[in-house]
């Protein structure tokens, strides 16, 4: 019997992934401090390895690690970056014609063989440049990116009346929170009981659920239709081109005031993207150095706080969205995550640091209002090529954003560990600036779909 919800494969997908990222990073880390050391450290499940002592030669050795985790990191998101990118692109634009499915199933398999690999790596200690590899490998079938990319479209292929196709998705985007939160809170208490391999493997057995489920249960929504047979690579390249050729006419086609409203809210919503994704790993490195020296269980505890902000931005934009507009609830979104970066910067005390999570309870609301302001710049038959345009900027942008706050932090992190979050603070200036000009370009709410419709009009005349 076939089911038509799309909610347990990203529900899956987002306990797989929260799960796997701090536990990969905390692997790397006790690895290589193994690996650096010239002495055991035990390093009890729930115990952290840390010295506060400027002078002692652990705390100088704890500066070394950080800096080759950092370095580490850098490496492995840059190996899936290239097939990362081209995936998305092409198994996005594909799904139009040979079904949803097809990006969620290559997506799953990468992912599980990534954590099976994890599994093997944490119970023979294989080296960890393999690990490098098996990034490059699984980034070929797609990422988490892809995977949810393909999930939302399935959504929209379901429903053609907006206003449910946006409860759907507000509900969907509650329940990930939820999920990311719950899994984030008990990651710690994962890795003290089970351990780093049986924690991995549990992480793969979700993975294998999750792509079993999406394979023989999850159904075909009727408004796919399959593409005309022909050979692998001419599909590809067709899809290639065709996606290109909608891109450059979804700019091309709208007038120069459109044109440049796209363009400022596409800014501002990368932007804000790229801070806000590029330090969430570095968040991990500065918890467990001096002066924090979180274990794994405070970093559950910190990480279920972050995701706690899918719950509270929801009911942000659900209570300000009747008092104010779209562009002033990501002005608060915006000024309030600037205002936590800040705070982190000068976080000593775990108290602080967990007090800094408040000032992240609205940092999601960006993200939602933008997709909705540009999805109102664009027409309906513009809203596929725009959302795929989106999940390949912010597969790209991940990763270099990712790349470029490690590399950043594991340069600073000698003199001043907290140099990362004030210089993200100084670049959402980039955003808060973008979304001041868009307001003044497009003036009043209504103007939206004045654009659209002056440009109708135009492309109607020279039709004629």
């Amino acid at each position: 019997m076939e089911v038509f919800l799309v909610e347990p494969a990203i529900l899956l997908s987002a306990f797989a992934m929260t799960l796997s990222t701090p536990l990969t990073t905390q692997y790397v880390y006790r690895r290589i401090w193994d690996e650096t050391s010239n002495f055991s450290v035990a390093f009890g499940g729930n115990v952290s390895q840390c010295d506060k002592n400027t002078s002692s030669p652990i705390f100088v050795l704890q500066e070394e690690v950080q800096k080759k985790v950092s370095l580490f990191s850098l490496q492995m998101e840059l190996s899936g970056l290239i097939p990362g990118v081209v995936s998305t692109f092409v198994l996005l634009s594909l799904s139009d014609h040979q079904g949803r499915k097809l990006p969620m199933v290559l997506s799953a398999m990468g992912s599980l063989a990534t954590s099976t690999w994890l599994c093997l790596l944490a119970y023979f200690s294989w080296p960890l440049e393999l690990l490098i590899a098996s990034t490059f490998v699984s980034a070929l079938g797609g990422n988490y990116t892809t995977f949810w990319g393909a999930c939302f479209a399935y959504i929209v292929d379901q429903c053609p009346d907006e206003k449910r196709r946006t409860i759907r998705i507000a509900i969907l985007d509650l329940l990930i929170g939820l999920v990311t939160g719950l899994t984030a809170l008990s990651s710690g208490y994962f890795l003290g009981a089970l351990g780093f391999v049986w924690s991995f493997l549990v992480i793969a057995l979700a993975v294998a659920v999750n792509l079993l489920y999406v394979v023989f249960v999850l159904g075909t929504p009727a408004r796919e239709t399959p593409l005309p047979a022909q050979g692998a690579s001419g599909s590809c390249c067709e899809a290639f081109r065709g996606l290109l050729s909608r891109t450059s006419a979804l700019f091309q086609n709208a007038s120069g005031r459109r044109r440049l409203l796209l363009c400022l809210l596409l800014l501002t919503m990368m932007s804000y993207f790229f801070v806000v994704i590029g330090t969430s790993p570095v968040f991990v490195l500065f918890e467990l150095d001096a002066p924090l020296c979180w274990d794994a269980v405070y970093i559950g505890y910190g990480a279920a706080l972050g995701s706690a902000t899918f719950v509270s931005s929801f009911l942000g934009i659900w209570v300000f969205s009747y008092c104010m507009e779209d562009i002033h609830m990501a002005f608060i979104g915006l000024f309030t995550t600037m205002g936590g970066m800040v705070m982190t910067a000068f976080s000593r005390t775990t108290w602080m640091m967990l007090s800094v999570r408040l000032l992240f309870l609205f940092s999601v609301v960006p993200f939602s209002v933008l997709r909705s302001m540009l999805s109102k710049v664009v027409c309906s038959s513009e809203q596929g090529i725009l959302f795929a345009c989106i999940s390949v900027l912010e597969t790209l942008g991940g990763v270099i954003a990712v790349s470029a706050f490690n590399g950043i932090y594991s340069a600073t992190v000698a003199w001043y560990p907290g140099f990362t979050f004030l210089l993200s603070a100084a670049l959402l200036l980039v955003p808060a600036v973008s979304l001041c000009a868009a307001k003044c370009v497009s003036q009043k709410g209504g103007s939206y779909a004045l654009l659209i419709q002056e440009d109708a009009a135009v492309g109607d005349e020279t039709d004629k």
